[in-house]
């Protein structure tokens, strides 16, 4: 049996017809082209990461699920739907306005064979002045209202406004229709789910000179009209080696630390534990071992590694699958 350690993975980039060039920012290589989103740590079809360092280098994160599954991902680490690795890690620069999207439930009759439906969540890492993004319908906004104000090219006019500072956490449950806007990076926790459905995307050409498809009858059926428990929070004012609690869902529960001195934690075997450094820098120690580590690099410590070591000056977050 191999000894557990932090994993690294090498980014699975992907152009996008919004993105640009700020994930360069962390030290990220970046291939050519507008770069919307960096796949940190991903078991997906449309991108698999494979690991960068340690004993396992060279091996997808499919791989090491079906080697190691059951040891190193926990006993809650594995999507009841498709077996797969649970949840999806990404970075996304917005260099451009994202299409104003919905996400279905796993639960919705006309999701691809084998895919989830897409809970998620965002940290603002950094945001330009002014930045803003979509978030949520406006009051009184039924499936009537929503799909006239589609029909009519105003849609716009439903949705809510919500301005965005780095250090900002959104919760965005399936059902709630949300965009980010541009002059935003942002750390993305997610179930293992790459199926969005876009209501507008501003009348632009996609990366093919084509305009991108929209799904209306798709967006109109997986809406949560009441609302679906999106939260939202300034995270700032945190003490030093404290938690905080910014998403709490049926599929993953994360939160923000802040390391300023050595600061003792532990896995359990429920659960693979997910740590993005948000900013600074900082070392990761483990029985057997450490690691240098800096803002915009991603770990998956399996759920066997037990006890670990913060220390530093940085900013992370954690998310283990509940």
């Amino acid at each position: 049996m191999v000894q557990p350690y932090p994993l690294q993975f090498k980014p699975e980039m992907k152009e996008r017809v919004w993105g640009g060039r700020a994930l360069e920012n962390f030290g990220l290589e970046l291939p050519e082209g507008a770069i919307g989103e960096g796949w940190m740590i991903g078991d997906h079809p449309n991108g698999t990461t494979k690991v960068v360092n340690g004993e396992l280098a060279g091996l997808g994160l499919d791989v090491i699920r079906e080697r190691y599954g059951r040891e190193f991902f926990g006993t809650n680490g594995f999507s009841a739907k498709n077996g797969r690795f649970p949840l999806l890690i990404k970075l996304l620069d917005c260099n451009d306005d994202l299409s104003i999207q919905v996400h279905p439930t796993d639960d919705y009759d006309r999701l691809p064979e084998g895919e989830l439906g897409k809970t998620e969540m965002w940290y603002i890492l950094d945001a330009k002045p002014g930045a803003k993004i979509i978030y949520g319908l406006k009051d009184g906004i039924g499936r009537a209202e929503l799909a006239a104000a589609i029909e009519e090219g105003r849609v716009m006019d439903a949705l809510q406004e919500v301005p965005v500072e780095a250090g900002d956490a959104f919760y965005i449950p399936a059902g709630t229709v949300h965009a980010l806007c541009a002059g935003v990076v942002v750390a993305e926790i997610q179930q293992n789910s790459d199926t969005t459905y876009r209501v507008f995307d501003y009348n632009r050409p996609g990366l093919d000179g084509n305009p991108r498809e929209l799904h209306v009858e798709d967006s109109l059926n997986v809406t949560a009209y009441e609302g679906a428990g999106a939260t939202r929070m300034k995270t700032d004012g945190l003490g030093a080696n404290e938690w905080l609690s910014i998403a709490s869902s049926p599929y993953f529960t994360v939160d923000k630390g802040v390391v300023r001195r050595p600061w003792q934690q532990a896995t359990s075997p429920e659960s693979f534990v997910i740590l993005v450094v948000a900013e600074g820098t900082g070392k990761l120690g483990w029985t057997g071992g450490s690691l240098d580590v800096k803002a915009g690099e991603c770990f998956l410590l399996p759920a066997n590694l037990g006890g670990y070591e913060l220390d530093g000056e940085m900013t992370v977050l954690r998310s283990v699958a509940p």
